[in-house]
């Protein structure tokens, strides 16, 4: 990947991870240009399959491109930054993550994000007015 495609993915999400929406300036850690759907399943490095994406969201969603909706039980597709809106999918209750789909609801399960750790960073960010 070229610094010149990699400056457009970090542009386009405005410093927020694009699954958690979690800052860039929350984090100690680089934030990371994901591959949405991995390489190892024919994933291009190009502008329409890169998002931005926090240490925390990126460590969980690794490679996978599915996962269980928690409510159905079913084999689910992962949320897409570049296809799905954000908010077709998601809703927030305070500091907690809503899905409001199947895709959502197995997006926060597979990529863990309302972990207790999560949700205390989240409510640091509320508490400062972030």
């Amino acid at each position: 990947m070229d610094d010149a495609l990699e400056q457009l993915i970090r542009q386009r999400a405005k410093s927020l991870c694009e699954y958690c929406q979690l800052p860039r300036k929350a984090s100690r850690l680089g934030f990371s240009v994901d591959h949405i759907i991995a390489r190892q399943h024919n994933g291009a490095t190009d502008e329409t399959n890169l998002a931005l994406a926090c240490p925390f969201c990126n460590r969980h969603k690794g490679p996978n491109i599915a996962g269980i909706d928690p409510l159905t039980r079913q084999l689910t597709r992962l949320f897409h930054p570049r296809r799905d809106p954000w908010r077709d999918h998601f809703r927030w209750q305070g500091v907690t993550l809503i899905g409001l789909t199947d895709v959502g609801r197995a997006t926060i399960a597979v990529l863990a994000i309302n972990d207790q750790t999560q949700i205390a960073i989240r409510n640091a960010l509320a508490e400062e007015g972030s």
